[in-house]
């Protein structure tokens, strides 16, 4: 019954699929040299035990921002090694919103036999300056995508981080990097401006064609078998993905180019399998809507895009029979009603899906429809397949 699975990880293209995901951090960073150097500028002085440095990272979805912050973390550790031990933590806001889920993420990742539950915010502050107080090390927090902690913390944490020394003996125990879409200074009270310095900001513009040929070549040599990717095809790819300058749909179209062409039995791609697939992929949903989704949305998802494909609405009632049919497909425990509820107001509130509330055509009540408007289900239903390809296959690494 499962001989299909044969085919998995049997391409003639993709011999490793990692270098095809999202989060990938690769050893080189492209097309960002002027920012990496700005970063450095903005850190000069690092080595000294007792100096602490602020930047603000900003730019559209796509514009390589989180890359940006982990290969320069990486560099600034490297090169740092034998005058100052440098500890790097990213902390994604958007899965941690809260003052005290990034708190407890942090401390959590300098020492993992710190309890997990039953503490505060205010005690595990605490805990974190006598965790930085009591090592050598210097940490170089991120906080990536911070527009959302901003949102129900209004800067209380970050006031807080960038006064962590004060009145104590020690200094320099900590630098702090921001990253949002957003002109994020805009967000900020005064006091929190003048620590971060104005001058510290590293705007990322998106990318060009050029820019985006040299992503999908990195990634290509990355994961794809020699020769079977031609210079044609990257300089197309780089041009479908430039009309939105976004490197995460250089990334799908090269990778969903690749699968198109094995799937016909070919080992080389070719550009009419770009065309093609940029066709498919379309651009009303921008690729990283679907990839932040957790793994139980996106099967929400994906079992609205198939029948949305055929029909103009599904009451939730049917969709909810859908997702337990997408569960099943995918081997995958189905949540309970109330938690399938909220993936669909999730879906909602990101715009991919609308919903309007009718009275029953059969006896009493209500019933909720739902519909897509902003997308094509048919085109979005591949790239959701392939995150959740992409989720499932992380969740049981």
């Amino acid at each position: 019954m499962t001989d299909y699975l044969n085919r998995i990880g049997a391409g003639k293209i993709i011999r490793d699929h990692a270098p095809l995901t999202f989060d990938y951090i690769p050893d080189e960073l492209v097309g960002r040299d002027a920012e990496l150097t700005k970063l450095g500028e903005i850190f000069t002085g690092i080595e000294d035990g007792r100096v602490s440095c602020r930047a603000v990272i900003t730019g559209q979805v796509g514009s390589g921002k989180t890359v940006l912050s982990h290969c320069f973390s990486k560099d600034l550790q490297r090169h740092f090694a034998g005058t100052r031990d440098i500890r790097p933590v990213h902390v994604n806001c958007r899965n941690h919103p809260s003052k005290t889920q990034v708190l407890q993420r942090l401390i959590t990742a300098l020492d993992s036999g710190h309890p997990e539950r039953g503490l505060g915010s205010g005690e595990i502050m605490q805990s974190l300056r006598r965790q930085l107080h009591g090592n050598k090390e210097h940490l170089l927090l991120v906080l990536d995508e911070v527009d959302h902690l901003l949102r129900s913390d209004k800067g209380d944490l970050l006031y807080q981080l960038l006064r962590i020394d004060e009145g104590l003996e020690q200094a320099g125990t900590l630098s702090l990097i921001i990253i949002s879409q957003t002109q994020v200074l805009d967000l900020l009270e005064p006091a929190i401006i003048s620590r971060f310095g104005t001058s510290n900001h590293v705007h990322l513009e998106v990318y060009d064609s050029e820019q985006l040929e040299a992503i999908a070549r990195q990634r290509a040599e990355a994961a794809c078998i020699e020769g079977t990717v031609p210079d044609g095809v990257l300089r197309t790819i780089g041009q479908r993905a430039a009309e939105i300058g976004d490197a995460r749909l250089a990334i799908e179209l090269l990778e969903d180019s690749a699968k198109k062409a094995e799937r016909s039995g070919r080992g080389e791609i070719i550009p009419d399998d770009v065309r093609i697939v940029a066709r498919e992929v379309g651009q009303t949903v921008e690729p990283n809507v679907v990839e932040n989704l957790t793994l139980h949305a996106q099967l929400s998802l994906l079992s609205l895009c198939r029948r949305l494909r055929k029909e103009d609405e599904v009451t939730t009632g049917d969709a909810e029979k859908l997702y337990h049919v997408v569960c099943e497909e995918y081997e995958v425990e189905p949540r309970s009603h109330t938690t399938f509820w909220k993936h669909l107001k999730t879906l909602e509130q990101q715009q991919l899906i609308e919903s309007r509330t009718a009275n029953r055509t059969t006896g009493r009540g209500r019933t909720q429809h739902l519909s897509m408007p902003a997308a094509l289900p048919g085109t979005l239903e591949k790239r959701v397949e392939g995150a959740i390809e992409r989720s499932v296959r992380k969740a049981r690494l």
